[in-house]
């Protein structure tokens, strides 16, 4: 009668060796540590610079665990807060610009056990701590961007209407004016100038939108106080959505990304291991621009030499630093990109990024190429990276733009909103891929504020935390003892299972534990007593009831066993809602709930029962329950 099926017993052994192994990690603390990333193309991660930071550590009298180059950076590992922050005082300066030197926590998880795919549990930034940032937008340049490309707008709508105009013009206090020539159709111009603005702003021209103001020849646009708040609080959320979309490519768990007065954003990566590829990639404004080629290599550096640069071209360089003239006309920039992705040229077999336009993008695009054909296209890659340098013991904060023609190639067909760009190395195309398929800045963004969430505080709560579970998991164990005796132990085995799977699957999907989710732990360890107290009492009461002991068992398990799938489903529905609904700590401590709960069902129902098997089935004459 008191039977259970081997296969069930294989199951548990599998589930047992798999929570064991993947709930592992968490048992290998984080070393502080410091990482060094290249900013610049210049810069290099070598054996040169590894010896350059050990020697400099040296004379600051910092020992080091280790250092090590992997992915393209240089990792130091310390043995404490105080060196990581030391260690970090001292490359910063000595390395300057070309590198970004960020505090991080280096895993010390073995490598056959990342091979596996185990990894430590996430912790959120109220315990492991993290990175905190709050970025600055520029609104004045996106104020300036959306102007400039108003003005543009104008130009083309008057040449596609050929009404003649001596000059388009933006001013200093953000007017745009138009000189047309003389015999020109004002009205047609006004018209068209209307037009323009009213699909180039989504807003009716004349009402709370620009205003468009005629005298003689001259048409003057002026943008209303409320079209000016309008742009600067769209720059923010443009800004703000971006940025969400370059975090979720770093892969952070549980990121905070909140805005902060009119024109800052507050971004918090709780337990980030690469911070300065986030800091790189959030700060950056990668993007490409299209100009035309006005003169070649020959031309350009005669140009360089007599120091007189055409005033409709600009110079530029390549990587090689072979100069270039372009257009200070931009044909298509990066806000008009709709997707990008890294591919390889079927033709040369080389890295590109395969770029599609949005409408207006690729119209202006395709009315160049058929003009152009034969005449060469020069493409920019322009990045701008934020700086810190100390001035008086100040640190003061800027940026930097790096401008580098990556193509300069022939117009050999017609083309408008999909083609490629080729003249990349794999890794910049797949990071320009990146950057541009999580979205164009609408304006410059500073980092104001860049501060690591310290150690202390998040070991503090880490430890309370921990204590508080360990507390009520140790009461219960020795309650159960007591009070149920064999059944009791067989309980405490089954709640140790448990915890291990609820760490495990934690740590297996990515899931973040955060101080709200501690919580939800001890509320799935009190569900799970639950649980053996139901199927416990169950047994009691058909032993009372003067059922055999092997019989009582079988059937205090199946009639517990339903009540607790009820109960318990009530439960997970609760937990589903609170997730779907909440954000950050309710979703924190749902997630933990459901993960408890399911696994308080198995090790319930399932586990203590085959142990239960295990010890009295083999009884042929079984007269009493330890119970």
């Amino acid at each position: 009668m008191l039977e259970f099926p081997r296969w069930k017993y294989a199951l548990i052994l599998v589930v047992l060796v798999l929570a064991a192994l993947y709930a592992l990690p968490n048992a290998y603390q984080k070393n502080p540590s410091v990482q060094i990333t290249p900013s610049t193309s210049e810069a290099r991660i070598d054996e040169a610079l590894r010896q350059r930071v050990e020697v400099l550590l040296s004379e600051a009298g910092v020992t080091p665990i280790g250092t090590e180059i992997d992915d393209n950076h240089l990792l130091v590992r310390l043995h404490d807060a105080d060196a990581q922050t030391v260690a970090s005082d001292v490359l910063r300066p000595a390395l300057g610009e070309n590198y970004s030197v960020a505090l991080n926590l280096a895993s010390t998880v073995p490598q056959w056990l990342s091979d596996l795919g185990a990894r430590p549990m996430s912790l959120g930034l109220d315990l492991q701590g993290g990175v905190h940032f709050v970025m600055q937008v520029d609104q004045a340049a996106a104020l300036q961007k959306r102007v400039e490309g108003y003005a543009d707008g104008i130009r083309t709508a008057l040449r596609d209407a050929r009404i003649g105009y001596s000059s388009v013009e933006r001013r200093n206090d953000n007017t745009i004016g138009v000189v047309l020539v003389e015999g020109a159709d004002v009205n047609a111009a006004r018209a068209r100038i209307m037009e323009s603005l009213a699909s180039a702003s989504g807003q009716v021209v004349g009402g709370s939108g620009p205003q468009v103001l005629a005298d003689g020849n001259r048409i003057t646009v002026r943008l209303s106080q409320g079209e000016i708040d309008r742009i600067a609080a769209d720059a923010v959320e443009q800004n703000r959505t971006v940025i969400s979309n370059r975090i979720n490519a770093i892969g952070v768990a549980e990121p905070v990304l909140q805005r902060q007065g009119e024109d800052r954003l507050v971004i918090q990566l709780p337990g980030l291991q690469d911070t300065a590829e986030a800091k790189r990639l959030i700060g950056a404004t990668a993007t490409l621009e299209f100009r035309a080629v006005t003169g070649d290599e020959n031309q350009a550096a005669a140009v360089v030499a007599s120091g007189s640069i055409p005033a409709d071209s600009r110079i530029y360089y390549n990587e090689t630093g072979t100069p270039l003239l372009l257009s200070r006309r931009i044909l298509v920039s990066g806000d008009q990109l709709i997707n990008a992705n890294p591919t390889t040229d079927s033709q040369t077999g080389t890295p590109s990024v395969s770029i599609t336009l949005n409408s207006a993008g690729g119209k202006r695009m395709l009315d160049h190429t058929l003009q152009n054909v034969g005449q060469r296209l020069g493409i920019v890659y322009v990045e701008r990276i934020p700086t810190v340098r100390m001035v008086d013991g100040e640190e003061v904060r800027s940026s930097r733009s790096i401008e580098r023609v990556i193509s300069s190639s022939t117009i050999r067909g017609v083309f408008g909103r999909e083609f490629q760009t080729t003249g990349l190395s794999r890794e910049e195309a797949n990071d320009l891929a990146r950057q541009l398929k999580a979205g164009a800045l609408a304006a410059p963004m500073d980092f104001v504020e860049e501060r690591v969430v310290g150690p202390s505080l998040g070991a503090e709560n880490v430890e309370r935390g921990l204590t508080a579970v360990a507390y009520a998991f140790v009461f219960t164990l020795i309650f159960f003892m007591l009070y149920y005796r064999m059944f009791g132990i067989v309980t405490c085995l089954a709640l140790i299972l448990n915890l291990l799977i609820v760490v495990a699957v934690m740590s297996l999907f990515g899931a973040t534990m955060s101080l709200p989710g501690f919580a939800g732990l001890a509320l799935s360890i009190g569900l799970s007593v639950d649980a053996n107290v139901l199927i416990n009492e169950r047994i009691r009461e058909e032993l009372r009831a003067g059922m055999p002991p092997k019989a009582a068992i079988v059937t205090g398990y199946e009639k517990a066993s339903d009540t607790i799938f009820d109960s318990n489903l009530t439960g997970i529905i609760a937990g589903v809602a609170l997730y779907a609904f909440g954000t950050g700590p309710l979703q924190g401590f749902a997630v933990t709930l459901v993960i408890g709960i399911v696994a308080s069902m198995f090790t319930a129902i399932v586990v203590s029962r085959a142990l239960v098997t295990l010890i009295y089935a083999p009884r042929k004459k079984l007269k009493s329950l330890a119970i």
